[in-house]
């Protein structure tokens, strides 16, 4: 008999253990989210590429789509365009849509992916090739079936760049507003206008003094006057905003935000309320943490939550809201990864930032 029992309780032991694992991992809490923030995840775990960041993010008309450049390091020569769909909630596997290659000896790096679905028309994919930010051109490809197949690459006009980080934007009148900007004298703002959906640019002179305000990289808000705004990275350590006083042709002076800047990406959305949201580092120095502020004005803003908080490079992010109301960033996570998340804008939270400072 007592050789029974042990045999008997040595045969339910795995299921014992089984069992008594699995109630300890069903009773380990979960990491919660912060509020507002419905989903938090990366656009691959695995990738053929050592180095990423630049990240780009539309809506297609079969869904999202985002891109990014990655390669060995930034300004390397294998350095090239990758990106991925979403299908049926989950993302596809990279793949590389552009290189820089002009020869069989020679090749440059690609730089900055910008996507734009124009309305009723093709998704462009905007991106830079050359040596570096003072010497690149602009390249362009198209679809028509959401990224599922691309157009040949086609050379920007000279002097036409494309977005240099962030999307384009459709005015109310109908044109395609693309901010752009140069670094070969000095860092400047610009926008380039398309009047024909996107057949066509012609761009706008500067409209900084590089000898006032450094700034590069601009982000387009609409006004509900439908008077235009930019928000800047800047050299000055702070985001700088510039607005238009008559159509996106004329601009006013650009003045310093309260907002700081450690000379790093950002980018901001026009929600469909009305209201703006901006995604940035909130510091001074360094690209931790990575913070979204909203705003009802475009001049104050109120503090809505921490994506990112732990020392290491969270930066470049790019952001819009989709169809059914719902915010998608991307931003590059330590130069790994493109980390991808979910906002509902109604949900976040708002606390006033006084004085530049962060509250708690």
């Amino acid at each position: 008999m007592k050789n029974r029992i042990v045999f008997l309780f040595f045969c339910a032991l795995p299921l014992f253990l089984a069992l008594s694992f699995h109630a300890r991992v069903v009773a380990q809490p979960q990491v919660a989210l912060p509020p507002g923030v419905l989903e938090q995840g990366f656009l691959y775990e695995e990738a053929p590429f050592a180095s990423c960041h630049a990240s780009t993010i539309e809506e297609s008309k079969s869904g999202l789509v985002a891109a990014w450049f990655g390669g060995t390091g930034e300004g390397n020569p294998d350095v090239g365009i990758w990106y991925t769909r979403q299908e049926k909630g989950a993302w596809s596997a990279p793949v590389q849509v552009a290189d820089g290659i002009e020869s069989s000896d020679r090749r440059y790096p690609c730089w900055n992916p910008v996507l734009f679905q124009v309305p009723g028309g093709p998704l462009l994919l905007f991106y830079k090739v050359g040596p570096n930010p003072r010497q690149w051109w602009g390249m362009v490809r198209r679809s028509g079936d959401g990224a599922k197949s691309w157009s040949a690459a086609e050379r920007l006009p000279d002097g036409i760049l494309g977005p240099i980080k962030n999307k384009p934007v459709m005015t109310p009148g109908g044109w395609i507003v693309s901010p752009s900007s140069t670094e070969d004298e000095g860092w400047k703002g610009h926008l380039e206008i398309s009047r024909d959906r996107g057949k066509s640019w012609e761009k706008t002179a500067p409209v900084n003094d590089p000898r006032e305000f450094g700034l590069i990289q601009p982000t387009v808000l609409i006004h509900s006057d439908q008077s235009l705004q930019l928000l800047f990275r800047s050299r000055q350590g702070r985001i700088v905003a510039c607005r238009s006083t008559e159509g996106a042709l004329r601009w006013g002076p650009a003045q310093a935000t309260e907002l700081p800047n450690p000379n790093s990406g950002i980018d901001a959305v026009t929600l469909k309320d009305g209201r703006f949201l901006l995604v940035y580092n909130h510091t001074a120095r360094g690209r931790s943490p990575l913070n979204v502020a909203l705003s009802a004005d475009g001049r104050r803003w109120e503090a809505a939550v921490r994506l990112e908080t732990e020392p290491g490079e969270y930066s470049y992010p790019a952001v819009i809201q989709d169809s059914r109301g719902k915010v998608h960033v991307t931003y590059t996570w330590k130069r790994k990864k493109i980390r991808y998340v979910v906002l509902d804008p109604d949900r976040l939270p708002r606390k006033e930032i006084q004085g530049g400072l962060w509250p708690d």
